[in-house]
């Protein structure tokens, strides 16, 4: 109680300590997609997909009195099957020093530090089977919970090139269930800017862990690790490498087939490189996942993998306009034997913002 209590102290505190004006500035964004996916899997039917997604986001921020910024932002997407909200973003306060705190939603500081690495753009993937668990993303093992609170140093912080962030989150006290849950969180990010001759190079690294609730006699499971990555810019020409190795958990869901909470020890390799002539941006990239995923307390025996290669060209027609002509294959392995889920898929498509 100690914990929701100070949370709710500073929300408070921090949102009412100058007057804030009747209405704050408000911009909006968006884009529209629109294409064909041509899927073409290992062991299956050749597809052909329609693809029709639409996004419109609104920011909105206001300056108090005393120079700090109060922000929050809210998306609406469009996926054809259904209209989804984008309801989790945190509030943010920006001080006049530069530093900032994300109140509510803030998710976890791994997640802002770890590097953008290129990969093929377009709509284009391969479904694979919910039975394989090894990791694409760097961010894999980044829990949060809503009730949480991240603080970001301003730039040059104890050196120069230097900035960092911390995150905590907590439970909402909800009785604990079979299904496995966070319960609460923390996570340390930094990244380092620093120029090489021509070349702008920024180091990304974070640390987390979670807390992991259930009611289940097993073993209980949990959440942490750790990413590092490098990108280097020079002129129109990005490469950038990132890797993150940690734990992470599947709940129990009856629906999808995944009856036992399952614990997933990962690590995952991402590598791409993304060159701009022109009107024309050309990206390729490539991702090495790699778990183990077992029930709560029983021992690791086999391995999934997934092994990824994207490429795209895409062209800017207009400005807003721009073209997208994407690949990507993957191999599979499941449970330590070839997985035929595999496959590769083509996207032709074109997008639409402003």
């Amino acid at each position: 109680m100690k914990k929701e209590l100070l949370i709710a102290t500073a929300l408070v505190s921090t949102l009412g300590a100058t007057s804030v004006a009747q209405a704050v500035t408000a911009n909006w964004s968006g884009s529209w997609k629109a294409g064909v996916e041509f899927d073409s899997p290992e062991n299956g039917v050749e597809t052909n997909n329609v693809i029709d997604l639409s996004n419109f986001s609104v920011s909105f921020s206001e300056t108090t009195d005393n120079g700090t910024t109060i922000s929050s932002s809210f998306g609406i997407i469009d996926e054809g099957a259904s209209d989804i909200g984008d309801d989790d973003n945190a509030i943010k306060l920006t001080f006049t020093d530069g530093s900032a705190v994300e109140l509510l939603n803030a998710g976890n500081a791994l997640g802002t530090h770890d590097i953008s690495v290129p990969s093929g753009a377009g709509e284009m993937g391969v479904a694979g089977t919910t039975t394989n668990r090894a990791p694409t993303d760097l961010d894999f093992m980044a829990g949060s919970t809503a009730l949480g609170v991240e603080w970001h140093s301003a730039s040059d912080f104890l050196a120069s090139g230097l900035q960092m962030s911390v995150s905590y989150s907590t439970d909402s006290g909800a009785a604990k269930g079979a299904t496995s849950r966070v319960e609460n969180s923390w996570g340390l990010g930094a990244t380092y800017v620093t120029e090489a001759g021509d070349t702008a190079v920024t180091v990304g690294a974070g640390f987390a862990g979670s807390d992991i609730a259930n009611t289940t006699t097993q073993a209980a499971g949990g959440q942490e690790g750790f990413t590092v990555g490098v990108s280097a810019v020079t002129g129109d020409l990005t490469v950038a490498v990132g890797y993150a190795d940690g734990d992470s958990f599947d709940p129990i869901d009856t629906a999808g087939g995944n009856t036992a909470n399952m614990d997933i020890n990962g690590s995952v390799l991402r590598a791409g490189v993304s060159y701009v002539t022109g009107d024309i941006t050309l990206a390729v990239g490539g991702t090495q996942g790699d778990a183990t995923d077992v029930n709560y307390g029983t021992a690791a025996t086999t391995d999934d993998a997934k092994d990824t290669l994207s490429g795209s060209v895409t062209y800017v027609v207009a400005d807003g306009v721009s073209a997208v002509l994407g690949y990507v294959t993957e191999d599979h392995q499941d449970d330590g034997a070839s997985d035929d889920t595999g496959g590769s898929s083509w996207y032709v498509g074109a997008t639409m913002s402003f």
